[in-house]
């Protein structure tokens, strides 16, 4: 949309303009929203009744926010957001460096510009999508950065004092008046710079190289922090925190349900790939699933958390170890094969982080444990319960299956083999397809190979099996059996 045709103070005078501040917009903007039953953000599904209630509120009552909580929970995307209850335009004065009200200006350039050309006076339109500054808090930002400073040779130029606001280089803060500027990851920003931000947010002033100017800059600040940062890397300065009017929590996912909602919402893969690989919706539990165990973990460090992103590369990983096989076999479609999993490991390793007991495993034995405890998991969801004991006589619904293990038989499935041997090789293990079928009897063909293979994994997760990784594949054997029938 074009913006609107007016082009001097005074065609906006007669408009009926009024200059009204980023805060009372946002309000009035979301008022107008809430009443409509119009949704305020959009694709932050899990937020629906936690987080997006809490940030409605605080912009009602015109709150600089502070976002709190892990990585990986979508703070920066939900700031990014807010630039939705924006007016589509809004008019500056032309040249002004701070955008400006033509009605309300509060910079000495503005003022001489008005004061000059009066009603004639050129105005600009700023745009909504323009109106968003970001700035990632790192040790180096310094006041300069965020606030301003003195420009000498504009002070020698225009021969004016340091003192005078007309040689002041604006940082980026003043530079967001009447716009939203997000400030991420706020702990790590120095102490003394923090201490910079007090006048802006209470007194609106600013200070710079000891000279003080009323300027009464109007941002609409959103601060983002990761708990782990209050104590690892730095700290927010109490009297700042005491200035922000809401701090809101974040967080992950509550159940698996929302957690594949989110992955579908943000994987990105080639669409003609993902319809010629069948996904089971068990494949897609378990990869949610390795989430929710890396998060309880024993070996990953809870004060980082796990990034919702690792659901999203892991997914996609996967979806690719599925595609290289499939290229592999010359083979035109595909499913999805537990041994598939082996390929999100990689998405897995970057994205949790170890405490000392877990890096004395290995980043990858901590990966591929993970896989097997949401196997573990999910297992009672389809197939009956393992029990820890077990009476003498009781009989399990496993025993025929573990027998054949037992009788000095193993199963070794290769990584890449053809969709037809894959099958194959599942039913030469007697009673495995018989258990699928009693538990699970309205699989069709593709499903059923997948949770064969998972019933094995299952097993293994509880120590009814063992399972041995190769370089080409798995291998599948009773241990105890082996041993018995070696002596």
């Amino acid at each position: 949309m074009n913006p609107p045709k007016i082009h001097t103070l005074g065609e906006l005078k007669q408009q009926g303009y009024r200059p009204q501040s980023i805060q009372d917009e946002l309000s009035n903007n979301l008022r107008d929203r809430l009443r409509k039953g119009l949704p305020t953000f959009e694709g932050l599904i899990g937020y629906e009744n936690t987080v997006i209630p809490d940030v409605e509120r605080a912009l009602l009552s015109g709150h600089n926010i502070n976002l709190l909580g892990l990585r990986g929970q979508a703070k920066t995307r939900l700031a990014r957001q807010l630039t939705a209850l924006l007016d589509e335009w809004i008019p500056v004065v032309e040249g002004s460096e701070i955008n400006d009200d033509p009605l309300d200006p509060i910079s000495r350039q503005a003022r001489e510009i008005i004061e000059k050309n009066g009603d004639a006076t050129t105005i600009g339109w700023l745009h909504r999508d323009d109106r968003f500054f970001e700035k990632l808090a790192t040790p180096d930002v310094t006041v300069a950065d965020l606030i301003g400073d003195v420009d000498p040779i504009k002070a020698a130029n225009l021969k004016l004092s340091y003192a005078d606001e007309q040689v002041i280089h604006f940082g980026m803060i003043p530079r967001a008046h009447r716009c939203i500027f997000v400030l991420n990851e706020l702990p790590d920003l120095q102490a003394r710079i923090q201490v910079a931000l007090f006048s802006i947010l209470q007194e609106k002033e600013i200070q710079i190289r000891g000279f003080k100017l009323r300027l009464p800059i109007a941002p609409q600040i959103i601060f983002t922090a990761n708990p782990e940062d209050y104590t690892n890397r730095g700290s927010i300065v109490t009297p700042l925190k005491d200035r922000i009017g809401s701090q809101i929590l974040t967080h992950y996912p509550h159940s698996r349900d929302i957690a594949k909602a989110i992955t579908a919402q943000e994987v990105t893969m080639n669409n003609t790939v993902q319809n010629n690989i069948h996904i089971p919706e068990l494949a897609r539990d378990i990869l949610e699933q390795i989430g929710f165990e890396a998060r309880k973990s024993e070996y990953v460090d809870p004060k980082s958390g796990v990034s919702a992103r690792m659901s999203i590369t892991a997914f996609e990983n996967l979806i690719s170890a599925a595609e290289r096989r499939m290229l592999v076999n010359d083979e035109s479609s595909t499913t999805l094969r537990m041994s598939d999993f082996l390929g999100v490991i990689p998405a897995i390793n970057g994205k949790v982080e170890l405490v000392y007991e877990g890096e004395q495993e290995g980043a990858e034995q901590i990966s591929y444990h993970l896989i097997g405890q949401a196997c573990k998991t999910l297992f009672d969801d389809y197939f009956p319960t393992i029990k820890k004991l077990q009476k003498e006589d009781e009989k399990s619904p496993y025993d025929a299956l573990l027998g054949w293990f037992f009788s000095n038989n193993d199963l070794f499935l290769e990584d890449n083999l053809p969709a037809d041997v894959y099958r194959d090789t599942l039913d030469t293990v007697t009673h495995l397809g018989a258990v699928v079928k009693e538990h699970q009897p309205d699989l069709d063909d593709k499903e059923r190979y997948f949770f064969m293979e998972f019933l094995l994994w299952g097993l293994e997760a509880n120590k009814k099996l063992n399972k041995y990784r190769t370089l080409e594949g798995f291998q599948f054997q009773d241990g105890l059996g082996n041993l018995i029938n070696d002596l």
